[in-house]
């Protein structure tokens, strides 16, 4: 048997129905089902769907985690069974920080849905937050000053694509890009442009269904007390301060 075929053997007995019932809800009939739960056939992607939103649970958890070494009642569930993600809380009930770091950033997009994955990710906690699921991330590169690179960018996850507001910043975790911490911006319909702040970068598009997760700028967690570099606009304000010296010493020595 495959794991998707325990998963839902597993999920069916624990709400203790029976292969009839699930078959009538998915509209198929019962021998089709036996079928995907003894292994002997594989469900098409449109009973996957199906099977997901019956028992409220994502595509990605039903073929890839064992459910039934997950405390299902532990899961956020979102809407329309989009995803769901793996969330853990203190002893007061209080949502931790998972912190992904640079030594396991290559495997996040491969285990952001699997709940032992996040389980194992150092985790932190920030009351001052607020409500809300909250992430880390690494900061990589220079294009986000002054965030930088090494310090942790902490983002609460946003659920739709409708409650990105242009000119705030965002992680984004993509299909192609993998993990990118821009300011975004909503050209048109399903697509986003994605700026760094630093000009050097030009900006680019991403589709809404290249994207895995939106995270929004909460906090920076940083190490560097680095004087900050002095931007374009304050070296001209300097600048301009610095000929209104020089004109008034040349008032003073012509009186």
């Amino acid at each position: 048997m495959s794991l998707f075929s325990d998963n839902i053997r597993s999920l069916r007995l624990k709400k203790k129905i029976s292969q009839e019932k699930v078959a009538e809800s998915l509209l198929i009939t019962r021998g089709r089902y036996v079928k995907y739960e003894d292994g002997s056939s594989e469900a098409p992607y449109e009973i996957l769907k199906k099977i997901a939103h019956y028992y409220h649970i994502s595509i990605d958890l039903l073929l890839s985690v064992d459910v039934r070494k997950i405390p299902m009642d532990d899961l956020l569930k979102l809407e329309g069974n989009r995803l769901v993600l793996p969330i853990t809380v203190d002893k007061e009930g209080e949502s931790f920080i998972e912190v992904v770091t640079q030594k396991v950033k290559a495997g996040y997009l491969n285990g952001y849905a699997d709940p032992e994955y996040i389980e194992n990710l150092q985790q932190i906690s920030l009351p001052f937050l607020g409500p809300g699921k909250h992430r880390g991330f690494p900061v990589e590169g220079d294009s986000m000053p002054p965030h930088e690179d090494g310090s942790i960018i902490v983002g609460r996850y946003v659920e739709r694509l409708g409650e990105v507001l242009d000119g705030k910043t965002y992680i984004l975790i993509t299909k192609s890009d993998g993990m990118v911490y821009k300011r975004l911006n909503k050209n048109k319909k399903n697509i986003l442009v994605l700026e760094s702040d630093n000009n050097f970068y030009p900006p680019y598009e991403v589709k809404a269904s290249d994207i895995l997760e939106i995270w929004e700028y909460k906090c920076n967690i940083g190490r560097s007390d680095k004087k900050q570099a002095p931007t374009e606009t304050e070296s001209l304000r300097e600048l301009i301060m610095e000929l209104k010296r020089d004109v008034v010493k040349i008032k003073d020595s012509l009186l």
